[in-house]
């Protein structure tokens, strides 16, 4: 078993020697002995670790684009929005990980191409969501912008949101389901239209009184 371990400091990294494949990643996920800081998952036959702590910078953008969206899709009664902590299996793509978000339309459950097996008590989404978000961070370039993205694409999901807010350029990007891979949507004075949530969509970035990133997820 191959242990990808991103981080900046030297820490143990405890993988059981069980676990193996998706399934056994999956038992292990919902076990008490899983850890419960860093961010873990099960890539095409790969385990990825990092067990480094969220950046402030991070936390905040996740926490803007997971309000709003999921405030778009509560109010025009789209579906389900899962912000981080909820599991995503794809078994097909050899896959299980946990976005940053993820949404599931209502149209994708009932015809079963994603699924919640214990309904209110599932501790993870089985299938295609409609769209995934991730936030690169230092330790999960690769992952976000490699790994993931093949990934992504190999289960089907039709959009992934990608966020790169390290640079002073930020970078926002909707990538739609292609017959080869992701391909970008074209942006119009920074606009994106979603083919998902049939919405165009901004994100903007400016300091706040503390002299601290604020950021603001737009739609029209």
């Amino acid at each position: 078993m191959t242990v990808l371990v991103a981080q900046e400091e030297d820490e143990a990294v405890q993988i059981p020697e069980w676990v193996r494949d998706l399934s056994a990643f999956r038992r292990w996920a919902k076990s008490h002995d899983f850890p419960q800081q860093g961010q873990y998952a099960f890539l095409d036959g790969r385990i990825w670790a990092d067990p480094s702590m969220e950046r402030e910078g991070h936390n905040q953008v996740k926490a803007e684009v997971n309000r709003v969206l999921g405030t778009v899709v509560k109010d025009l009664g789209l579906g389900r929005f899962y912000v981080d902590g909820m599991g995503l299996v794809n078994v097909d793509a050899d896959l299980a990980t946990e976005p940053d978000g993820m949404f599931l339309s209502y149209a994708a459950l009932r015809e079963e191409r994603v699924r919640l097996a214990r309904r209110e008590n599932s501790l993870e989404v089985v299938g295609s969501p409609d769209m995934v978000l991730e936030v690169v961070s230092p330790t999960s370039v690769q992952k976000d912008t490699v790994l993931l993205r093949g990934l992504y694409w190999r289960a089907g999901i039709p959009e992934y949101w990608l966020i790169d807010p390290r640079r002073n350029d930020l970078v926002f990007d909707i990538l739609r389901h292609g017959s080869k891979g992701y391909l970008p949507v074209r942006k119009s004075g920074g606009w994106m239209k979603s083919p998902v949530f049939g919405k165009s969509f901004r994100l903007n970035r400016e300091n706040d009184v503390m002299e601290l990133a604020m950021y603001s997820l737009l739609f029209r």
